[in-house]
């Protein structure tokens, strides 16, 4: 057997994959499928490891769709590249997603919402040495020998994948990203699941890495200084109300009259106005490219809404970690 396609499950919930699953263009008998519910996803993933049969593991999410020809372009892969021991390629947005969840998907593929995670929602070029920032184990191939040396932590979620893979990356095996791996993963329908998620893959980072190990990966810092410096700008606006206008409109609408040494605090209020710049450039870019006029209006506020959630979620998790270790130590 060449496949076995591992899918944890919640106890609650319906594998909607299956649907897809069926309609596979591969030999029925050259691939099994293996559901194991249960509330930890990595323990899901583990047990369904262990029982695995085929050559080639391969994770999926229960609320995607697989292409028809991934098993196929899986296959191609790994007998062009034998020394490849890990595989993954995108989960794109599906085209019957609701308006909230395309946007957002809109918004997770794009360079300015997602930075270089954007890889995980979009189809990119072929990388023979990718990491944690561009495979997700909602759509996963291993080597059956991987799992006998590395598995998902149990004790993270979300954030099992990305620490999968980083350890994996450690004991030697080789990683890759495929653009013809391909899946249609389902978005947060509304709002607030998309800021919960987001959230969320915040707020695990300081408990699956040390900071000095995420320093050296500082663009995951950049969110949280920046959800810092909103919250100093909104504090400034609400004590100071005149004097943030007049600060404001020297910037905006008389620049040739700023007078550095009359309003240096003006300098607070450019990376906000950057910000702004910057996301409408994008909003207009992504809209024109996903031929949405309705996400132009909307992806200003995705963005940052992606941003600031992601970043007061791992502020959250730093004070979780931080004020652990000190009641650890008082004890």
């Amino acid at each position: 057997m060449k496949f076995s396609l591992v899918i944890p499950l919640a106890p609650e919930r319906n594998a909607e994959i299956i649907g897809s699953i069926k309609k596979l263009d591969y030999p029925k008998q050259e691939f099994q499928v293996i559901v194991v519910k249960g509330r930890n996803p990595s323990d899901n993933r583990n047990k369904g490891a262990g029982m695995a049969r085929g050559e080639y593991i391969c994770f999926l999410d229960d609320d995607a769709i697989v292409d028809s020809q991934l098993l196929k372009n899986a296959e191609a892969f790994f007998e062009r590249y034998p020394h490849i021991d890990i595989v993954g390629g995108p989960q794109l947005t599906p085209k019957d997603d609701k308006r909230f969840a395309k946007i957002s998907g809109y918004a997770l593929s794009s360079k300015f919402g997602a930075w270089e995670m954007a890889k995980r929602y979009s189809r990119q070029r072929l990388d023979l040495n990718a990491d944690e920032k561009d495979l997700t184990s909602a759509i996963l191939f291993c080597r059956k020998k991987v799992m006998n040396s590395v598995k998902f932590d149990s004790s993270l979620f979300p954030g099992e994948d990305p620490k999968f893979i980083e350890d994996s990356k450690k004991a030697g095996f080789k990683v890759a990203y495929s653009p013809e791996l391909i899946i249609y993963h389902r978005r947060r329908a509304n709002v607030k699941g998309m800021l919960k998620q987001m959230f969320n893959y915040g707020k695990v980072r300081p408990a699956k890495e040390s900071f000095l190990n995420t320093l050296s990966k500082p663009f995951f810092l950049i969110p949280s200084i920046f959800s810092v410096y909103l919250i100093f700008i909104l504090a400034f606006i609400i004590y100071n109300p005149n004097i943030s206008f007049n600060l404001i409109k020297s910037i905006t609408g008389n620049i040739t009259g700023f007078s550095i040494s009359r309003d240096y605090l003006a300098i607070l209020f450019v990376p906000l106005i950057l910000y702004i710049i910057i996301a409408l450039i994008f909003s207009a870019k992504d809209a024109v490219k996903n031929r949405n006029l309705t996400a132009f209006f909307l992806l200003p506020f995705v963005y940052l809404g992606i941003h600031t959630s992601y970043g007061f979620g791992m502020i959250y998790g730093y004070v979780k970690k931080f004020s652990g270790k000190r009641a650890g130590k008082s004890i």
